[in-house]
């Protein structure tokens, strides 16, 4: 009987972790680690606390899979402990991580590469809460956090701006990135190994793709391929793809977009260098849409890790998964 794909590989899945996306990550990683499993390897779960480095000294794993999301996990600080210890990685490196995490640097890089974003701008969290810095409707939303934690959409007519900004309990940072309200159709556009795979289109069920709308089975509706013009479907894959590039990503990300029909107006929000996946996430939703089921991704992200100093990857093909591999 021949071997599973990662017979006698040692594999290190970070899970968990210390940001306010931790209970999405243990989903992420239980879900991969399940898969690495499947696939054959020695699989070693591990809850990224302070400790990390000292764990996988120990452990000695010959790749970790980065399950990680929101700071410190994503933001270039774990991916800076496995540079020091001589580790492989899944997803993007230390810069990469970094610049993406940041919203208002990562938009400065993205716009001087062409890619369309929406304006506004970083503000003191307590100047925001004083007084509108900008008409309604616009977004606030943490320059460093992801999965919509902290965002809040400030509407037309609103009379302030929202209190909870100045909350005694507020632990997302003290600036936050206001932009305008793109109104029209929340898009997501996953990428592998540099070339767009399709474009999602999300329908909240509460309106607001906001927590409990990404994670909640039931919490929004997505249809594969988006219901949007050719011409804009097209600009969509193009720019995830520029966004990638310009901020030196590897691996899987996500881009996150919003597209105003009515105008015309496409605007690339932001990029996620771990994207989910879990259940409900929507890069294995992509890649299965493409032939590519859950292990043959997760396998692909852990093969694209090894390869990386030049030793080559586990299994033969060395194939982006549908594209000619069967």
């Amino acid at each position: 009987m021949a071997s599973l794909p990662l017979s006698g590989h040692h594999v290190a899945v970070l899970l968990g972790g210390l940001s306010s996306e931790r209970e999405v990550s243990l989903v992420s990683g239980r879900e991969c680690a399940d898969a690495l499993e499947r696939l054959g390897a020695k699989v070693s779960r591990v809850d990224a606390g302070r400790d990390l480095a000292q764990v996988l000294a120990k452990l000695k794993p010959d790749v970790c899979f980065n399950a990680l999301h929101g700071a410190w996990g994503e933001d270039g600080c774990v991916q800076g402990v496995l540079e020091t210890l001589g580790l492989r990685y899944t997803h993007s490196g230390v810069l990469a991580s970094a610049l993406a995490m940041d919203k208002a640097k990562s938009k400065a890089v993205l716009a001087a590469a062409g890619v369309t974003v929406p304006g506004g701008g970083l503000y003191n969290r307590f100047e925001a809460a004083r007084a509108h810095v900008m008409a309604p409707p616009y977004v606030v939303k943490p320059n460093a956090e992801g999965s919509s934690v902290g965002v809040f959409l400030v509407f037309e007519g609103a009379n302030r701006p929202p209190g909870e900004l100045t909350a005694p309990g507020w632990t997302y940072g003290e600036d936050v990135m206001i932009e305008p309200y793109i109104r029209g159709l929340e898009l997501a556009v996953g990428v592998m190994d540099g070339k767009a795979m399709t474009v999602t289109e999300i329908i909240p069920r509460t309106g607001f793709y906001d927590y409990e709308a990404k994670y909640e089975v039931g919490g929004s509706q997505h249809i594969v391929p988006a219901r949007m013009p050719a011409a804009a479907f097209e600009k969509a894959l193009r720019l995830s793809e520029q966004a990638h590039a310009a901020l030196g990503c590897r691996g899987v990300t996500r881009a996150d977009l919003r597209y105003d029909d009515i105008n015309d107006i496409l605007v690339l929000l932001e990029v996620n260098t771990q994207p989910g996946m879990t259940p409900t996430s929507l890069v294995p939703e992509q890649a299965a849409a493409q032939g590519v089921d859950f292990d043959r991704l997760v396998l692909w992200i852990t093969e694209d890790a090894y390869a990386r100093d030049g030793a080559g990857g586990i299994a033969s093909s060395g194939e982006t998964p549908g594209e000619s591999a069967s």
